[in-house]
């Protein structure tokens, strides 16, 4: 073999050498390659994995506001993507000191539910809230970490609920896979809390609002009296259910209606009230009486604060015909009281005088040589003189200042005597009287002989009523009594009625709308005294009279 032969097979050799060598290198390149594939494919798959499930998350807790069902989910939530044994989400109070609140707890830690923890503790579900990161705690020793006084777990892996600056809780996730937590479950544990954090405050808030609204709305439907918000064009744009009820109408039937045509019918008064609320100028309530309702109102108005361009006006609206009613009562009393105090002095005065008159010209009668003609003058004079005597004593009776006894009264016993007492003179005038009493009829406390007064007078003011009916029409009085809580007594009778101009002096002392001579206008004003007296109250309701006493 020649050295050109052997040179040829050296650089053979040491070509398929190279080529051998080259051929192992891109072998193992390539072997490295595709294990750098598998994992960046690995590691990309696990990436949209976890970024598929907080999308999953961040679309589950933005679904629904309410703080139970998102505090389960973040449970949930945590523990699969950890793959943990258990997880715990507490709460902080909105006034500090107070103590955190385990809304909701899954797995190993799900006993935690519902169990409040001293923000003091040392454990690490409190100590998560006061921290500024995420903490992680594995024991070294094999000690269990303590989360709260009586929960412990071998590790864990703690994160305030923080946002927009303020902490609302902490959640707590323990006891992962394998029993450590790798870097890429704290990221994803840290993502899942900033999610959790905002979906929390945003729920917190919301019910904040709503809770606000709640105590608004109830407050707003509270109110005794009528408030409605109106437009610019008067129309109720809010109201509340007092509005509701004093317009006899559902609350929604409300909403839409002109305030004013509801409440006056045709009227531009309120309309000038709501255009001078709009220019900010105060003008006093306007107290009027409302055709539509039967009813007297004080209606207020104001702007709404801020609302500018100035056009939605608060209106408060007030049924005072009660009070106003209790007002006239008020003054009646007053007015009674006055003339009391005046006619008393007079009325003793008087008595001696009359006294004198009536008995001199009753001992004058007694003579027998007295003629028929100064027989029948002392007559006059002695007649004269017991009427005045009379209206003397009416006098008396109505400047008394309380029932002369204190006794226990069978108010039904009382109506039947005095039924019976003015019967004759009833009968003369062909007046039936009709009896609804109650049998189980409370007794009332009071006197007797005033009750009876009151009783007769009523009887009297109905049989005068009822006299000058046509044949046509029936005379009759029906006598009521009933017991709720009260004793009532209720004289009507079927007579024209009582003139709604007259209504409003009926019980005034001296006045009377017969003629003169056939009554004195004291017997209302005396029976309205001797009831408000006994603790009662007498109403008039067109063509009857009603007395309220306690029993």
């Amino acid at each position: 073999m020649t050295d050109r032969t052997v040179v040829l097979l050296s650089v053979l050799v040491l070509g398929a050498g190279a080529a051998a060598g080259a051929l192992v290198h891109l072998r193992r390149r390539l072997a490295q390659s595709d294990a750098e594939r598998r994992r960046v494919t690995e590691e990309l798959n696990r990436r949209l994995s976890e970024l598929f499930s907080l999308q999953e998350l961040s679309f589950v807790l933005s679904s629904s506001l309410q703080l139970e069902r998102i505090v389960d989910q973040v449970v949930r939530y945590a523990m699969r993507f950890l793959e943990a044994r258990g997880a715990v989400v507490a709460l902080a109070s909105d006034s500090p000191g107070e103590p955190l609140r385990v809304a909701a707890a899954g797995g190993t830690l799900a006993p935690l539910v519902g169990r409040p923890i001293d923000p003091r503790d040392a454990g690490l579900v409190a100590r998560a809230v006061a921290s500024e990161r995420l903490e992680l705690v594995r024991n070294s020793s094999g000690e269990p970490i303590r989360l709260s006084p009586d929960m412990a777990v071998q590790a864990a892996a703690a994160v305030p609920l923080r946002a927009h600056g303020v902490v609302v809780g902490s959640l707590v996730v323990c006891d992962p896979r394998g029993g450590a937590f790798t870097p890429e479950d704290i990221r994803l544990l840290s993502t899942v809390a900033t999610h959790a954090a905002v979906v929390l405050a945003n729920s917190r808030f919301f019910e904040l609002v709503r809770r606000a609204k709640e105590q608004w709305e109830t407050a707003f439907d509270a109110l005794r009296d009528g408030l409605a918000v109106v437009d610019e064009q008067g129309r109720i744009t809010r109201a509340n259910r007092a509005l509701g009820a004093l317009l006899n109408v559902p609350v929604p039937a409300v909403i839409g209606e002109h305030l004013g045509s509801a409440l006056m019918g045709e009227s531009d008064v309120f309309l000038q009230l709501l255009d001078a609320a709009r220019r900010d100028e105060r003008r006093d309530p306007l107290t009027v009486r409302s055709p539509r309702l039967g009813r007297m109102l004080r209606i207020d108005v104001a702007r709404i604060p801020g609302d500018r361009p100035a056009r939605n006006v608060v209106v408060l609206i007030e049924d005072v015909t009660d009070a106003q009613a209790m007002e006239s009562q008020l003054i009646q009393s007053e007015k009674l009281a006055a003339v009391g105090q005046l006619v008393s002095g007079v009325a003793h005065e008087l008595n001696n005088p009359l006294t004198s008159i009536a008995g001199l010209s009753e001992f004058l009668l007694e003579q027998k040589q007295l003629g028929p003609h100064d027989r029948g003058h002392l007559k006059v004079i002695h007649e004269q003189a017991e009427r005045a005597g009379k209206i003397v004593r009416n006098l008396l009776t109505f400047a008394r200042k309380g029932p002369g006894e204190r006794t226990r009264v069978d108010l039904n016993d009382v109506l039947q005597r005095t039924i019976l007492l003015t019967s004759y003179d009833l009968r003369l005038k062909g007046v039936d009287v009709e009896r609804e009493l109650e049998p189980e009829l409370p007794d009332v406390l009071g006197d007797r002989h005033a009750l009876q007064q009151v009783v007769l007078n009523l009887l009297t003011n109905a049989g005068q009523a009822v006299e000058q009916n046509p044949d046509s029409r029936p005379r009759r009085i029906v006598a009521r009594t009933w017991f709720d809580g009260q004793v009532h007594l209720r004289i009507s009778d079927s007579g024209p009625g009582i003139p709604n101009e007259v209504l409003p002096q009926l019980f005034t002392p001296f006045f009377t709308t017969k003629e003169p001579g056939q009554g004195t206008g004291l017997g209302l004003s005396i029976t309205y005294s001797i009831v408000e007296v006994h603790g009662g109250h007498i109403a008039v309701e067109r063509d009857m009279a009603a007395v309220h006493l306690d029993n």
